[in-house]
């Protein structure tokens, strides 16, 4: 029988959707059924994955797609389900990740009137008001399919706006009898269900932004995640040598600059200090960043001119927001910086001026990678530093890295200083508990990698742990998780001593922030997935361990957690 549900799956198919995330309920099995009629007769269906938890589930899907650049699907059970999506759904919201999210919902009949009619009491008690609404406020989309005679149109039409900027989750649900349904098979025509091509920088502002790029004495570019698209690094790698302009990252959730460059400056967090070359910037040139500054902490001049290019200029879920540019342009990244280079080009530039800026910023980024690896040295102590800098000389040219260091992002980032774009990721959100699951995602999209997650350890408390690596043992997707164990939430202790710091909590013994005593984090990968693993402190021999961590992650496909005890 062709059902509601058989038409569902053929329109995955048809989006390109490779793998569908399932925690499956009494609300499917319209749509189990269907996965199986089609597997019996030989029609292709997503690569179906049995996530233990839904958050993991969502969290894979991110990863997946910040590595392929491809949407996945998520299928969870009713409201129940829906709420058990938790912090994902932010991370994959914020970080303007494309996914289709399909929920059930309860029977709408009960006394047998139709096939999927009530028959358990849960049905009763997930009966819920208003279960969209449970994730509407972080969806580009979201709709209830009523019949099978479009469900098609419904999920094309919800991935248009998925995959046009900016990109995002959807969201569909269907009770079971909509999905149990006959209905007649819909050719479609996906030539027209394309997403919306995106906005484009035109001739005349290129123009403008390339002539005064070319004047400034000392431009700079401040961005967060145009890396998303390696193209886009490209262009900025050539643009910066056209017109001498440094780089600087806010909160990077991608390689942006390869840390190599002479034109890159570093990148910045919280930190609770002015940066001298966004000081120093007659010319600020703001591209895909959510927050290139923080006010209070660090602004540029008051004399720069300040130009914004991004994909959302006025971030329209963000409702205090606001960098008061002298001009915004809403533009592709990737497009908007060829088409300036373009503009560059027909200039007729001042050579000196040019040489002059290079080797301003040239000697600017020779001096912090200077400092950078100074840090690097073993005095003191097992350090971020030193374990990332250990770590780093173990690496492939097809690492993926997922950091989810949260207080040790920044010397993550520094000191394995990303060469290749596509090789380091952030979450691009705020809610904690991705890295795992990405991993997963980054090993599925791309098997021949080596994906390495570090994690703090209270983030690696959030990413249900026991659930992550049950799967990557069951899907065959090792990778090496690193936990930073600085003895548990270090981010509100910060947060407190910078509002509070001279309060009473800056001398109490106890913030109620602690893991002691520590949970053996090897212990929980290895009862859950079968995980090997390894714990390094200071008078640990760094490259011999982590060598022999890399020998099993590589000869054995386990997954291998190294538990890093810092300080």
């Amino acid at each position: 029988m062709y059902t509601t549900a058989t038409a569902f799956l053929e329109a995955l198919v048809e989006q390109g959707i490779t793998h569908a995330f399932v925690n499956l309920g009494s609300d499917h099995p319209g749509l189990v059924e269907a996965i199986a009629e089609a597997r019996a007769n030989g029609r292709t269906v997503p690569t179906i994955v049995t996530c233990p938890n839904e958050m993991v589930a969502l969290t894979i899907a991110h990863g997946h797609t910040q590595i392929s650049g491809k949407p996945q699907a998520v299928i969870i059970h009713v409201e129940c389900g829906t709420q058990a999506l938790a912090g994902a759904v932010h991370n994959a919201a914020k970080a303007r990740i494309p996914v289709l999210i399909f929920a059930g919902s309860s029977p709408f009949t009960q006394e047998g009137e139709m096939l999927g009619s009530r028959n358990e009491f849960i049905q009763w008690i997930q009966d819920v008001h208003d279960q969209r609404g449970l994730v509407r406020g972080y969806m580009r989309y979201d709709n209830e399919i009523r019949t099978g005679a479009n469900v098609k149109q419904l999920v094309h039409r919800a991935m248009q706006f998925a995959k046009s900027d900016p990109k995002g989750p959807v969201y569909l649900m269907a009770p079971r009898e909509v999905l149990e349904a006959p209905c007649e098979p819909v050719n479609i025509d996906m030539e027209r269900w394309q997403p919306v091509t995106p906005p484009a920088l035109g001739a005349q502002d290129a123009r403008f932004l390339a002539e005064r790029l070319a004047k400034a004495k000392r431009p700079l570019i401040v961005t967060s995640y145009l890396g998303r698209n390696p193209a886009a690094v490209d262009a900025l790698v050539a643009l910066c040598a056209q017109v001498g302009a440094g780089v600087v990252e806010s909160v990077p959730s991608y390689v942006n600059l390869p840390h190599d460059s002479p034109f890159y400056l570093g990148n910045y967090w919280n930190n609770p200090e002015q940066n001298p070359d966004l000081a120093a910037a007659d010319l600020v040139l703001v591209v895909d960043s959510d927050v290139p500054w923080i006010p209070i902490k660090n602004t540029p001049s008051d004399t720069a001119e300040i130009y914004h290019i991004d994909i959302d200029p006025l971030k329209e879920q963000m409702p205090l927001w606001y960098i008061e540019p002298h001009r915004s342009y809403r533009a592709d990244a990737a497009q908007a910086l060829q088409v300036i280079g373009e503009a560059v080009a027909a200039l007729a530039c001042d050579a000196d001026a040019l040489a002059e800026k290079t080797a301003h910023y040239t000697a600017r980024s020779a001096a912090r990678r200077a400092q950078v690896a100074a840090l690097e040295t073993p005095d003191g102590g097992l350090t971020t530093a030193r374990l990332m800098a250990a770590l780093r000389d173990q690496f492939d040219e097809q690492t993926i890295v997922m950091n989810e260091g949260i207080t040790n992002y920044q010397p993550v980032f520094d000191h394995l200083a990303p060469t290749r774009a596509g090789s380091m990721f952030a979450s691009g959100g705020g809610s904690l508990g991705w890295n795992g699951g990405a991993a997963i995602g980054a090993k599925l999209a791309n098997p021949d990698a080596t994906v390495v997650a570090v994690s703090g350890d209270g983030c690696y408390m959030f990413t249900v742990p026991s659930s992550v690596h049950w799967i990557a043992r069951r899907y065959e997707t090792p990778f090496l998780q690193v936990v930073l164990n600085n003895d548990g939430w270090n981010a509100p202790r910060h947060s407190a001593l910078a509002v509070h710091p001279d309060g009473h909590a800056s001398k109490a013994n106890d913030l109620d922030l602690s893991f002691t005593p520590a949970p053996d984090y090897g212990a929980i990968a290895a009862a859950s997935g079968g995980a090997a693993s390894f714990v390094v402190d200071r008078d640990s021999d760094l490259a011999a361990v982590l060598g022999e961590a890399f020998a099993v992650l590589k000869n054995e496909r386990r997954t291998v957690v190294v538990e890093a005890r810092l300080g």
